[in-house]
């Protein structure tokens, strides 16, 4: 249905916002930078250590109540959400995460923490009327340098993705497309990161997920839009190429603003039911969709019109082109 409201024969002139949208897109990356050095990010306990229990939730229990049990405790931050347990008869679980414990003269970091998770369960234990082997299910530590190994992990998997990336375009299209290709990502990653770090909102391994996921859908969208530009190159060889490439988005706008449109209503289906457990995750990507398809039109296709027009002159089949294939699906 919504496609009836997009014509299909659409005339937007895109190219002619590139130099606004290079210099927005410019201030937005300097920004997020400048967040990024000053203000850090707030790292979830994935990556700077702590400890996570798991117990059952008693009949009666809500989650609000065990915030109120635990609060007063002074154990610095404290993470408590509701789940759900794993198994066909899952029951209902509390999650709770407490960050490292500061060292002190006489004890260090890892008992420190330990003694910390030791009052939690006490508490609980006071407060639900149950002794500890009735409620608890889980309790592991994760020290800092585990924690770091983890943070580390996940920043070269968002580079090796990046990498490969490169690698791909370039063998599918031609260097050219890589590089805008490329350009988009890096601009995605960097300005996904700068409002995380801006709004300090935590920063754990199901952020890292929804980076690469961005990574992933931002990476779609272009390569349906060069797919659609290398397909009007064959049949307009000699239209100027700002022409060609506001040809080529708008013959995927369609495409672009329905699989976009789709995505975003299921990602704040989840972000605003989903608990404070997706919350984080949920608002990465639903950033990450509407950054993602804003540089997939602004950033990539502006940079491959920056670059020299050898893509349009050259006659040779891509690597990955299929004989009789007119073109990608939008």
């Amino acid at each position: 249905m919504f496609m009836k409201y997009v014509p299909d024969t659409t005339k937007l002139g895109f190219m002619k916002l590139r130099m606004p949208s290079f210099l927005f897109s410019m201030a937005a990356i300097a920004v997020s930078i400048v967040l990024i050095l000053t203000q850090g990010l707030n790292l979830g306990i994935d990556f700077k250590g702590g400890a996570t229990i798991e117990t059952a939730k008693p009949a009666g229990v809500e989650i609000e109540d065990v915030r109120g049990y635990l609060g007063n405790l002074g154990l610095g931050e404290l993470t408590i959400n509701e789940a759900t347990g794993t198994g066909v008869n899952a029951e209902p679980v509390i999650v709770i995460k407490v960050a490292t414990q500061d060292a002190t003269e006489t004890v260090d970091e890892e008992a420190a923490t330990q003694a910390a998770t030791d009052s939690i369960l006490n508490k609980l234990e006071e407060e639900f009327g149950l002794p500890q082997a009735e409620f608890l299910k889980q309790r592991e530590t994760i020290g800092p340098k585990v924690s770091g190994e983890l943070f580390r992990s996940g920043i070269i998997a968002l580079g090796v993705a990046l990498v490969l990336m490169l690698a791909y375009i370039s063998f599918r299209f031609r260097w050219h497309f890589a590089l805008g290709a490329v350009a988009a990502l890096v601009h995605d990653v960097i300005l996904t990161i700068g409002v995380f770090s801006g709004l300090q909102l935590e920063f754990n391994l199901s952020t890292i997920a929804a980076l690469l996921t961005i990574v992933g859908y931002s990476m779609n969208d272009t390569v349906v839009v060069f797919d659609r530009v290398r397909e009007e190159n064959r049949k307009y060889k000699k239209m100027p190429s700002r022409e060609l490439i506001d040809l080529a988005l708008n013959g995927t706008l369609s495409r672009t603003l329905l699989t976009s449109g789709t995505t975003l209503l299921a990602l704040l289906a989840i972000f605003i039911l989903g608990g404070p457990v997706l919350r984080g995750m949920s608002f990465a990507l639903i950033w990450g969709v509407i950054v993602g398809t804003y540089s997939s039109i602004f950033v990539a296709s502006s940079l491959l019109l920056a670059l020299p027009d050898e893509w349009r002159r050259s006659n040779k089949v891509a690597a990955g082109d299929v004989p009789g294939f007119q073109g990608p699906i939008s």
